[in-house]
């Protein structure tokens, strides 16, 4: 199994002296950095696997890092904030950080938040494509929006009619939503039907997930009409997919 890579971000010597030794004793590749520059340089030697961050770095702020993280990479990130520091773990979420740890902290949290986080993880790894893929027959072939999908294939065709990358628990959600259409659901229920685990009320594993899936199936990613916000509840999809097979047989 390959050793996972975690990249400490922290401008406090001990902090970092802490992480790593906790990490490094688990068997985990520990890199550090203290700001913004070490955390580009960083990625540019190779991808980690997860990203602690400090949101307190002196005269950087660590929501800065966050946002240009995510806007670039999907690296599952845990935010180190002090106790009090609650407005800056609401941000951090909502920016797509995954979890947080708050200071003072025990090394047993850390790692349950780590292997907690890095399953989360493996269950979202991309599920590639066919190098040549045949293409799909209309049979078993859902129509949503110009796009085609096969659940059971779990195959996305984009309006390109190029093939799409998903992972499985992304499927997972965009099964839960074609078997509820214009239906509201709230997060809880989403979890429920996607069979999610490991998550508390903080958590934004569903609003991160509907974010991806929002890359791969709208027209345009920022103003989202196939899957709506209900607020106060949850996410709705406006349109009821086609069956393929069946509008063949129509039109034959």
């Amino acid at each position: 199994m390959t050793q996972k890579r975690i990249l400490v971000v922290d401008d406090d010597l001990k902090i970092r002296t802490l992480l790593r030794r906790c990490l490094e004793g688990d068997g985990y590749h520990v890199d550090e950095a203290t700001n913004s520059q070490e955390v580009r340089d960083a990625f540019g030697a190779g991808m980690p696997d997860l990203v602690t961050l400090d949101l307190n770095l002196g005269d950087e702020d660590g929501l800065n890092i966050a946002r240009d993280i995510r806007r670039d990479h999907e690296v599952p990130i845990i935010m180190v904030t002090g106790k009090d520091d609650v407005i800056d773990r609401v941000v951090g979420l909502e920016l797509g950080a995954d979890d947080y740890l708050t200071k003072p902290f025990h090394v047993r949290e850390v790692l349950a938040r780590v292997h907690s986080v890095l399953r989360r993880a493996e269950r979202h790894a991309p599920v590639k494509a066919d190098a040549s893929p045949k293409t799909p027959q209309n049979d078993g072939l859902l129509d949503l929006d110009g796009l085609k999908i096969g659940l059971d294939q779990m195959l996305l065709v984009d309006r390109a009619g190029q093939h799409s990358e998903l992972t499985t628990a992304d499927f997972k959600l965009l099964a839960a939503f074609l078997n509820n259409p214009q239906k509201p659901l709230s997060r809880d229920r989403l979890m429920d039907l996607i069979g999610g685990h490991d998550w508390a009320p903080l958590d934004r594993t569903i609003d991160n997930q509907v974010a991806r899936l929002r890359k791969k199936i709208e027209r345009d990613v920022s103003r989202p009409v196939l899957i709506k916000t209900v607020r106060g509840i949850g996410y709705m999809l406006t349109a009821r997919a086609v069956d393929q097979g069946a509008v063949s047989s129509n039109t034959a």
